[in-house]
């Protein structure tokens, strides 16, 4: 009886689903290992030395401001870094309400080159300007010409189309 109990805890466990709905930050199984990689540089140590930070795994949440679609299949993601609050805003007492929550406040310019998936692409989870995503990748050494963040090679991204995350901003009409 006690072994079934503990099988049913921790299959509930991975009930956040893609998205993440629960009261703290779920990683996707995939992610686990870019997580635990991922070193805590910081946006703005990377941004005024690229070159120093060439083979670095970060990992950086980043709110999409364009998607630049390239020749060779991947896409130009450029975003404004975002940072993760401890616990996610949830909407009542259910896990079900709660939403992976970041920074209202933007912590800068930066691109990520992502290869998107099919359903990323177009439809609505497609990967649009407000989509937030999380970026586990390595600085190219690069600043983007456009916007003077510096540019992720990423290695693993997660997606969260609209209405699938929060920023802090709506405190207002979610709680804790």
């Amino acid at each position: 009886m006690r072994r079934l109990t503990i099988v049913l805890l921790l299959a509930g466990c991975g009930g956040a689903g893609p998205y993440g709905f629960a009261r703290e930050y779920v990683p996707l199984d995939a992610e686990e290992q870019y997580l635990e990689a991922a070193s805590a540089i910081s946006y703005e140590e990377v941004r005024r030395d690229p070159v120093d930070f060439q083979s670095t795994l970060v990992g950086w949440f980043g709110v999409v401001t364009d998607v630049e679609p390239r020749e060779d299949g991947t896409a130009l993601v450029r975003m404004t870094y975002r940072t993760l609050s401890a616990r996610n805003l949830c909407a009542d007492e259910r896990d079900s309400s709660c939403r992976v929550t970041v920074s209202e406040r933007e912590g800068g310019p930066f691109a990520a080159i992502v290869r998107l998936s099919p359903q990323e692409l177009s439809g609505d989870t497609r990967v649009w300007t407000g989509s937030l995503l999380k970026i586990y990748g390595e600085p190219t050494g690069e600043l983007d010409p456009e916007t003077g963040g510096p540019i992720l090679e990423a290695a693993f991204h997660r997606h969260w189309p609209h209405g699938k995350y929060v920023t802090t901003g709506a405190r207002a009409v979610m709680r804790r």
